[in-house]
C-alpha cells in the first residue's frame, strides 16, 4: 500500500509521440469548455429574464405602445408628457417623502432592536427575539396589507374598537389623506424592518465586548456608549442597511395598492403603482418604461450619493 505525500507534484505519462504543448493547450480548452457549460444555465437565465427585458424597456420608453397595434416611434415624447403629467410628479413626490420617514423609522426601530437582543439575556431568548422580528418579512406582502385593511378599517376595525375603550372616537385611516399615508408607512416599516433588524445585529454582536467594558472603566455607560461606540462602529453595517432600505423604499408597490388604491386622491400613489396603471390598465407601455428608466436613474443616483457621503460619515475601524 503507497502513499503519496499531501504536496508531492502529479506527474502524467502522456503517450509516445505526443506533443506537451498541445496536449497542455487541449487541456486547458477542456477546462474552458467545463467552465462555460456550468455557467450556461444561468447566463441563459440571467439573458432571458433580465437583460432582454432590461433591454426591451428602454428602447420601449421611445416607442408608443398600445399591444394591439404596432410599435410607433415617438422619440422623446414619452419622456416629455411624464414630466407634464401632474400624476407622476405627485407619485414621485408621494415617494421620495414615504422613503425618507419610512427608511430613517426602520433603521432607527431596527438599530435599537438589535441592540436591546444583543444585550445582555439568555441565549434561548436571543434566539426567540430574533426569530419573531423576522417573521414579518417572510409572510406576504399582499396577505398582510389584506389584513391590516381590516384592522384599520372604519367601522368595524379593532384599531378604534381599541381606541373607543379610551374614549376615541372612530378615525378614518384610509378614508382621509393624512390617515392613509401613516398606514402605508406603519405596514411596510412592521413588515420590512425584519431584514435591516438582522443585518444591525451581525453589526453590533461584531463589536468586541472589551471595548464597553474599558468604556465603562472610564465611566461611559448607557447613551453614552451607544453614542461613542456603537454608532461609529456599525457606520459600516449602516451604510449598507439603508442602501438597501432605500432602494426597496423606491419600489413600493404592494403596500398602497393594496390598501388604498393610491387613494384617497393621489395621497399615497407611488411611483411604481403609476408605472403599473400606464402599462396594464391604461396600455401606455411606452409610458410605462420612460416612467421606469426614470425612477432607475433616480434609484442609481441616490445609491452614488450614498457612497460618496460614506467617505466622511463611515468609520472602518
Amino acid at each position: 500500500m503507497s502513499a503519496t505525500a499531501p504536496n508531492s507534484t502529479r506527474v502524467v505519462v502522456l503517450p509516445k509521440g505526443t506533443d506537451p504543448a498541445a496536449h497542455a493547450r487541449r487541456s486547458r480548452r477542456s477546462s474552458r469548455l467545463l467552465i462555460w457549460v456550468f455557467l450556461a444555465p444561468t447566463l441563459i437565465g440571467l439573458g432571458l429574464f433580465n437583460f432582454v427585458p432590461i433591454l426591451g424597456s428602454l428602447l420601449l420608453a421611445f416607442f408608443r405602445w398600445d399591444v394591439i397595434e404596432a410599435p410607433e416611434f415617438v422619440g422623446l415624447d414619452n419622456f416629455a408628457e411624464l414630466a407634464m403629467d401632474p400624476t407622476v410628479r405627485i407619485s414621485f413626490l408621494n415617494t421620495i417623502g414615504f422613503v425618507i420617514v419610512a427608511v430613517c423609522l426602520q433603521l432607527a426601530v431596527a438599530l435599537f432592536l438589535a441592540v436591546l437582543v444583543q444585550s445582555a439575556m439568555p441565549n434561548w431568548l436571543r434566539t426567540v427575539f430574533r426569530s419573531a422580528l423576522f417573521f414579518p418579512l417572510v409572510l406576504s406582502a399582499a396577505s398582510v396589507s389584506l389584513i391590516m385593511a381590516y384592522l384599520f378599517n372604519q367601522e368595524f376595525g379593532l384599531v378604534n374598537e381599541m381606541l373607543g375603550w379610551i374614549g376615541v372616537s372612530k378615525i378614518g385611516w384610509l378614508t382621509t389623506g393624512f390617515g392613509a399615508k401613516i398606514v402605508v408607512l406603519l405596514v411596510y416599516v412592521w413588515q420590512n424592518f425584519g431584514f435591516t433588524f438582522l443585518i444591525f445585529l451581525g453589526g453590533v454582536s461584531a463589536i468586541p465586548r472589551e471595548v464597553y467594558e474599558a468604556s465603562s472603566l472610564d465611566g461611559a455607560t448607557g447613551w453614552r456608549q451607544f453614542r461613542m461606540i456603537t454608532l461609529p462602529l456599525v457606520s459600516p453595517t449602516t451604510l449598507v442597511a439603508s442602501v438597501m432600505a432605500i432602494i426597496n423604499a423606491l419600489q413600493i408597490f404592494d403596500q398602497p395598492f393594496v390598501l388604498t388604491r393610491g387613494g384617497p386622491g393621489d395621497s399615497t400613489r407611488t411611483a411604481v403603482m403609476v408605472i403599473y396603471e400606464s402599462a396594464f390598465q391604461n396600455l401606455e407601455f411606452g409610458l410605462a418604461s420612460a416612467i421606469g428608466i426614470v425612477l432607475t436613474v433616480l434609484i442609481i443616483l441616490v445609491t452614488l450619493v450614498q457612497f460618496q457621503l460614506s467617505k466622511r460619515f463611515v468609520f472602518y475601524g
